[in-house]
């Protein structure tokens, strides 16, 4: 079988199984199987498949047609401009996400020095991509889950930032060290009621990253709580919030002694970010 064939074959499979994006998930789970880039595969359509590459592909497609999202299946996934090592025990980096990034940068483009806090890092892709952008900057993740600080890890020791990444195993009850010049947090915010109305691609991922209680923001306001007094005067508060939670947001972190800058929007122009200061 050619790589033409297999990809028409993969691209069926996936539509037979309502996946929107057959044609794309097709070309990255050849890449994976065949152990090549995507330009290669573009290149080289007519070049014949090794068996036991077909039967790798065919098993990577069966496991995408059950809705197991990409990223879990090749156990990668890139953000900002890095690629990050994830799994099941993580949420997936999401390029809206990103907005986060692009807001602390801005903000710190004249620090030379920082200490930042992040609240829930997961994966470790937005403190750790902070850190490859700053070489000065000092970081600190907390986390429920020592599954989730594995992969921190794992993320801090590939991209080479763990001289200046410290990780620790806490819920935001607990934690109590340090003042930090910036906390940055995506929390999590849906609606409980609400998690059984997502894709099935969310069902592959951890539930207590997703859960934000009965209002979605039960999180959110042990984040805003304990940030207010965790930061510096004039440090910033970055959250991650959900598309209809800006209001309700807002009157946390004024109730907490935030200065509300700007929210920003994602992709879908939903919005998606607030930059706060303490005052």
């Amino acid at each position: 079988m050619n790589i033409q064939t297999a990809l028409k074959k993969g691209k069926l499979k996936l539509r037979d199984n309502n996946i929107l994006s057959a044609q794309l998930d097709s070309e990255i789970l050849l890449s994976k199987a065949i152990s090549k880039d995507k330009k290669f595969i573009i290149l080289n359509l007519n070049k014949e498949i090794k068996k036991k590459d077909q039967r790798y592909f065919e098993f990577l497609i069966s496991e995408r047609a059950k809705s197991k999202p990409v990223a879990h299946i090749i156990k990668k996934k890139d953000f900002w401009n890095y690629e990050f090592v994830v799994n099941g025990d993580v949420l997936i980096p999401r390029p809206d996400t990103e907005v986060l990034v692009e807001q602390i940068l801005e903000l710190t483009k004249n620090k030379n020095k920082l200490k930042i806090l992040d609240i829930g890092t997961g994966s470790g892709c937005i403190l750790i991509s902070i850190l490859k952008e700053k070489k000065n900057f000092i970081g600190t993740g907390i986390d429920i889950s020592n599954k989730s600080l594995k992969i921190s890890k794992v993320n801090g020791d590939k991209l080479g930032v763990n001289n200046r990444l410290r990780l620790l195993k806490s819920n935001i009850d607990n934690f109590s060290t340090g003042k930090y010049d910036l906390i940055i947090s995506n929390p999590p915010y849906i609606k409980k009621n609400d998690l059984k109305c997502l894709d099935k691609d969310i069902n592959f991922e951890p539930k207590q990253a997703l859960d934000g209680g009965f209002d979605g923001l039960s999180e959110m306001r042990k984040v805003i709580s304990k940030s207010s007094k965790l930061i510096k005067r004039k440090g910033y508060l970055i959250l991650e919030i959900g598309f209809d939670q800006k209001n309700k947001v807002k009157e946390i972190l004024l109730s907490k002694g935030f200065y509300i800058k700007k929210i920003v929007k994602d992709l879908s122009n939903h919005d998606r970010c607030i930059v706060s200061m303490k005052i």
